[in-house]
């Protein structure tokens, strides 16, 4: 099991603090586990957060839509979704009523893709957690915002 205080080679002034780092250290080693996951898809785990809100809508939606759903709410969306859309995993429709509106959809082949991609792709990174310990973590993590 990993300890923050020898991870860093560091000591904290106090619990708060500590637990500030861990947040931020932890977030970090989960971003890096991810970016390698993904690299064999040929996609970052951004592309591949924009694909599973995709999947998961009835209907394609609005950049602006898919920005709000984003977990990490990038700046750079729109860039990430050229780049889905030059792989063809998703694509523009522009409306028949508004040229200024445009909607995005997921397209057969980024739907095979998600399909190619194992659904307990973070099972490795939980591991040491009991479903009890998660759900606090978790109501903890929400308590914090």
């Amino acid at each position: 099991m990993g300890d923050i205080s020898k991870d860093i080679n560091s000591r904290f002034p106090n619990q708060k603090v500590k637990a500030m780092l861990n947040i931020i250290f932890t977030a970090n080693w989960i971003t890096n586990y991810q970016k390698e996951f993904f690299k064999d898809f040929g996609i970052s785990p951004q592309q591949y957060n924009i694909l599973r809100i995709l999947k998961g809508a009835t209907e394609p939606l609005s950049v602006q839509m898919i920005k709000d759903r984003m977990i990490e709410r990038s700046p750079n969306a729109t860039r990430l979704m050229d780049k889905l859309c030059a792989k063809l995993l998703i694509e523009r429709l522009a409306s028949e009523f508004d040229r200024r509106v445009v909607k995005i959809a997921i397209t057969t082949k980024g739907l095979a893709l998600l399909n190619d991609i194992p659904n307990d792709l973070n099972k490795e990174l939980l591991q040491n957690l009991t479903e009890t310990e998660a759900a606090q973590l978790s109501d903890l993590l929400d308590k914090m915002r």
